[in-house]
Order: structure tokens, then sequence, then C-alpha cells
């Protein structure tokens, strides 16, 4: 964190990354992408390397299964059979083992009451994350959610969170991020806002201690006890 910044950070809205670090998501996305793989007469992949690929969005998420590669480009015949087969498989099993991680309801309602403005924004596709968000029952805590086809830009580029401290109508000082990963880090950067990143998520299988974080924080509930409402 920046020198002489203080805790607890003054804040008046928190935002949440949602793979990762509202929901254990990657069960169903490894189940997801292994009954794509069946469909095209691929074998599986291990949930524990499908977990390492998590964090893009969808279309990145296909392309690693496909090629095994953080940065690979598959046949474009191939990735266009692999797409609808996989959205499909994944509608199927959403929320069959999603669930949140340990204190993220106890968090959320501790930010709730306190008086934090919520908003979640993830990379996820809005098809994916406002059903997901409701068959978890966390839907209700958020007052703005911004999936990754929501606007032109997802994270890590700023633009996501810039719009929710319009949204708000506060500055980017004010508003914290609390996410899994390097593309939570580098969006809160480019943006000027704060950022804590959870251990338990998918950061491409990285510790988050080595990213560019404010604080590193065991929970939700445990990021509560670093901020304070700033004043009016």
């Amino acid at each position: 964190m920046d020198d002489g910044q203080l805790f607890p950070l003054p804040i008046k809205a928190v935002v949440i990354d949602l793979d990762g670090t509202l929901l254990h998501t990657a069960p169903d996305l490894a189940e997801a992408a292994n009954r794509m793989l069946a469909d095209l007469g691929m074998p599986p992949v291990s949930e524990k390397t499908l977990k390492s690929y998590i964090g893009n969005g969808v279309g990145q998420l296909i392309k690693r299964t496909l090629t095994g590669d953080m940065h690979g480009e598959p046949d474009a015949e191939l990735f266009a059979r692999a797409k609808p087969l996989f959205e499909k498989n994944y509608h199927e099993v959403l929320s069959l083992h999603s669930r949140p991680f340990p204190d993220v309801v106890e968090g959320l309602q501790a930010m709730r009451q306190t008086g934090y403005r919520l908003a979640c924004i993830t990379n996820k596709a809005e098809r994916f994350t406002v059903p997901l968000l409701k068959q978890t029952d966390l839907h209700h805590y958020f007052e703005l959610i911004l999936s990754g086809d929501t606007l032109p830009k997802m994270k890590p580029h700023p633009m996501p969170l810039l719009h929710a401290c319009e949204h708000f109508g506060i500055t980017p000082d004010k508003m914290l991020l609390i996410g899994d990963s390097q593309n939570d880090t580098e969006a809160a950067r480019a943006a000027g806002c704060h950022v804590f990143c959870v251990p338990y998520g998918y950061n491409h299988g990285n510790h988050v201690s080595l990213l560019d974080q404010d604080a590193v924080v065991d929970s939700l509930l445990a990021a509560t006890r670093l901020i304070r409402k700033a004043d009016l």
C-alpha cells in the first residue's frame, strides 16, 4: 500500500469479484469443460488444471481447455463447435456445486449493515452471472452487477471500476475492490482504487502475496476490519 496510508481505509463502496472470491465455481466450470471435451471426443482435463484457466472470461477458458495452453489459439472451426457446447453444459451445471466461500455471506451482511454500497464485478458473461448469483442467494446484496460483457472492456481494464465509481457518485479512492487475481489488482491500480486480495481463489496458480495489493485478507469478513465508512 502507499506510504502513509493507514488502516482502516475510508471507503464508501465495495466491489467484489465473483469466481474465486465470492463463489467456489471451479468444480462446475470444470464439469462443463469436461462435458464439452467429451462431446468433442477429446480426453478430459483435471479440475486442478482447469482451475488455473479461470479468470479471463468464457472464451479464454474454452481456448485454454482446447489447447492446454494459457495463450493458445485453437482451430477456429473447433472453437466455433466448442463454444455452444460449453455454454449448454455450463447452464446445466451452473450451481450444482458452486457455493460461497467461508465468511462470504457474513462479510456481505456486515458491509451492508455498515452502509457500504456493494457491487459485483466479474469477467463471467451476464447470461451466467445473474442466474448464478440468484441461485446461490447472493444477488440481493448488490446494487450493481457488471459482467464481462456488460461494457466494451472487462478487467484488467479499469472501465468496469470507473463505471462503478460513476454509478455510486464517488471518486476511485473511496472504493475498494476485493478480488483473487492479477486481473483485479491491475484493474484497481489503473482505476485508482484500493484493492484487497483473498488467498483462496483462482490466480492461475500464483499466490496473491506477489501481487500489487493493499492487503491479503483471509475472507470478506476479515476485510471489514481494515476499512471504515468514509465521511459523506
